[in-house]
């Protein structure tokens, strides 16, 4: 910083668009102070999301495949495997420690200045930071509020992130609950529930809605909720939680039909709560500052991210669109791009939605419900990826791509996939869409054998009825 109290941008936040924004704002030639209250950088996506929910899957999956005798089957005999709890949730931490102490290092070496606190903005470019050594006022031309999101809960339900957790208090339970109740069906909590199945125990899966994974495909939910209960998961879907109290020996639920019906009492050791999230905007003083904020807590933007208090800018969790890291990340480059007087441009249309359960889920672009919705005609390609060699090969042949083409122009407008590491497999699809391509144009494009991907080709063969492999 020129002047040690001012600053041409002040990023109030360090997750994933936080972090980066500030990162490329430097990059750029200006000079970032990014402010962060917690006394880790990287949000809630590093700390206690996205990373250690990602280590924990990992680790209860190699756990799974040994005690279900998956590696047995395959002829590797490992004995009857034991769970180190302890271990499995140091290393988890290990993890986190070493990725949000790289952020640090990423801070040095481009010269954004770091400050933990509290930030309030008293006017447009200036904020107040609140830390363990006092109050420091500081002034920028510019403030971009990156502050993410935190998990909601429902009217009777109270998170004591003991008995009745959140995903933050799913990541460190002390032990397997013997049962555990998950209330909704999106994929943070089918995530988390997977976690504590596969190490044990009992999962019940309460839903309000009459699906799981809402504003995902409903053929690919429909098909991943058949697997779940295949591994061992109950659903309760169509469903209200009316209370959740806990007591001496767990937690007791209220529960009753969501079209009005009998109370039913539920019991678990644990109840998780992933009911979704809410922007987290408190304490920032923005209704002293003017500071738009819509009826569901968001606060609306502009096309330059900018809000209604020129100076003032927002991405990420806090304003309208898809709760995802990455898509954070895309609007924090883009923002200060435009800031810079660049081109900085998100494409809403292709931000892939990923569930990294076992098999993944991996869904981009338009809905085959959204398609019919919207009177879209379309052609339909599917492959399953127990025709595909690569799949047989490694034992993972559960799923399909799933892949959604204009009618008239053969254009992609989605493609959804269950299967293993569909995550990864679908980032072809992504660049495919990002340039306007045809399922004619993945389907002449040449994909290397045995793979995942060849399933995709395949799919997209199947759009004009021609697969070869099936």
């Amino acid at each position: 910083m020129a002047d040690q109290n001012h600053a041409d941008l002040i990023v109030i936040g360090a997750g994933p668009g936080g972090y980066v924004a500030a990162i490329r704002a430097a990059q750029l030639g200006m000079s970032v102070v990014c402010i962060e209250k917690r006394a880790t950088l990287g949000g809630t996506c590093l700390n206690v999301g996205c990373i250690p929910s990602k280590a924990l899957l990992h680790t209860s999956e190699k756990y799974h495949d040994a005690a279900s005798g998956h590696l047995a089957e395959i002829g590797v005999g490992v004995g009857k495997p034991k769970l180190d709890l302890a271990a499995m949730m140091a290393n988890k931490d290990e993890i986190v420690s070493s990725l949000t102490g790289g952020i640090d290092l990423l801070f040095r070496k481009n010269k954004v200045t770091r400050i933990t606190g509290m930030a309030t903005i008293t006017a447009p470019g200036q904020v107040t930071v609140t830390g363990d050594d006092g109050t420091k006022d500081l002034t920028a031309d510019r403030i971009l509020i990156a502050t993410g999101s935190e998990p909601a809960s429902l009217p009777g339900v109270e998170i004591d992130e003991d008995k009745i957790v959140s995903s933050t208090g799913a990541l460190a339970l002390p032990k397997v609950p013997k049962r555990l109740v998950l209330i909704g069906a999106g994929y943070i909590g089918l995530e988390m529930g997977t976690v504590w199945q596969r190490l044990g125990a009992e999962v019940e899966v309460v839903e309000y809605l009459p699906r799981i994974l809402p504003g995902m495909d409903s053929e690919v939910a429909s098909k991943f909720k058949s697997i779940l209960e295949k591994q061992g998961l109950n659903f309760r879907l169509s469903t209200a939680v009316q209370s959740a109290k806990a007591n001496k020996s767990g937690v007791v639920l209220d529960i009753a039909p969501a079209a009005g019906g009998d109370t039913e009492k539920l019991t678990a050791d644990v109840v998780l709560v992933a009911v979704g999230r809410r922007p987290n905007t408190d304490g920032l003083g923005l209704a002293e500052v003017g500071v738009e904020i819509d009826d569901r807590g968001r606060i609306p933007v502009d096309e330059d991210f900018e809000t209604n208090i020129p100076g003032i800018f927002a991405i990420g969790d806090v304003i309208p669109g898809p709760m995802l890291a990455h898509k954070a990340e895309e609007d924090g480059v883009a923002a200060v791009e435009i800031m810079a007087g660049m081109a900085g441009h998100v494409d809403y249309d292709h931000v892939p939605g990923i569930v990294y359960t076992a098999p993944e889920i991996a869904t981009l672009g338009k809905t085959e419900d959204q398609l019919k919705d919207q009177g879209i005609t379309y052609n339909k390609g599917v492959f399953p990826f127990m025709a595909n060699s690569r799949a047989r090969a490694m034992g993972m042949t559960e799923g399909f791509v799933k892949i959604l083409a204009d009618a008239t122009t053969d254009r992609v407008l989605g493609v959804h996939i269950i299967g293993h590491e569909a995550g990864t497999v679908i980032h072809e699809c992504a660049t495919a869409m990002a340039f306007g391509a045809s399922s004619e144009d993945i389907a002449r494009t040449c994909h290397g054998h045995p793979t995942l991907n060849e399933a995709v080709k395949e799919a997209a063969l199947a759009v004009d009825g021609r697969a070869i492999h099936i």
